[in-house]
């Protein structure tokens, strides 16, 4: 596995990697509710069990809504302030989805050379000081690409791939994840809006993110 024992693993995002979290809690605690019931609770739960040695300290700082101007706004107190080994950064949900569910706001759309310029931004600005970072695309949870958002989405994910290859980070295709699932499934058997999923769309984007770090 990459990240070496004793590191302190921070995951940052929006809704999915806040996971319904408790925002009173700094991120951890001696309870699950610091840590939502999503993806980062499961990467925490199977490290945790699995690897006990390891001692690894897990933080989540994702907040719903945000988008990466969000993350921005609060990069240096809920990431650079807790100076983490390891990052892990899943944005860009939002960035594509307001585009579509509020198209007359264009003062809280961002387009996709924002989404990149800020995004490589605040990686440049923590990367130097990190063992590790993992980068995991956006995604929606629909099989078909020629759909609108679907599409943008893809370009969405595919600036991330890019931004994590120039930051020598591991990539999480979170899209590709649902994609095989999608082969078998419908998408309504994940979740109601194409983005919040189920216990298994969550444990889908587990697996992903722990299979890219190498855990076995």
């Amino acid at each position: 596995m990459k990240i070496e024992p004793g590191s302190k693993l921070l995951f940052i995002g929006d809704s999915i990697t806040n996971g319904g979290r408790n925002l009173n809690l700094p991120g951890e605690g001696r309870t699950d509710d610091a840590y939502g019931s999503g993806y980062v609770l499961f990467v925490k739960s199977l490290l945790e069990s699995t690897c006990p040695d390891s001692r690894i300290r897990v933080v989540n700082s994702g907040i719903s809504g945000h988008t990466v101007r969000d993350l921005a706004a609060r990069w240096q107190a809920d990431v650079l302030d807790f100076r983490p080994d390891w990052l892990s950064v899943m944005i860009g949900i939002n960035d594509v989805w307001r585009q579509f569910d509020t198209p007359l706001r264009a003062e809280i759309h961002v387009s996709l050379e924002e989404y990149t310029s800020t995004l490589r931004s605040l990686l440049a600005a923590v990367r130097p000081s990190l063992k590790g970072l993992v980068v995991c695309s956006p995604y929606v949870i629909d099989a078909n690409p020629a759909d609108p958002m679907r599409a943008a989405m893809d370009r969405y994910g595919a600036a991330a791939r890019s931004l994590a290859k120039e930051f020598d980070a591991t990539f999480v295709d979170t899209q590709a994840a649902f994609d095989a699932y999608l082969r078998h499934h419908h998408p309504n058997q994940l979740c109601w809006d194409r983005i919040h999923p189920s216990a298994t769309g969550h444990m889908l984007i587990a697996k992903a993110w722990l299979d890219a770090i190498g855990f076995e």
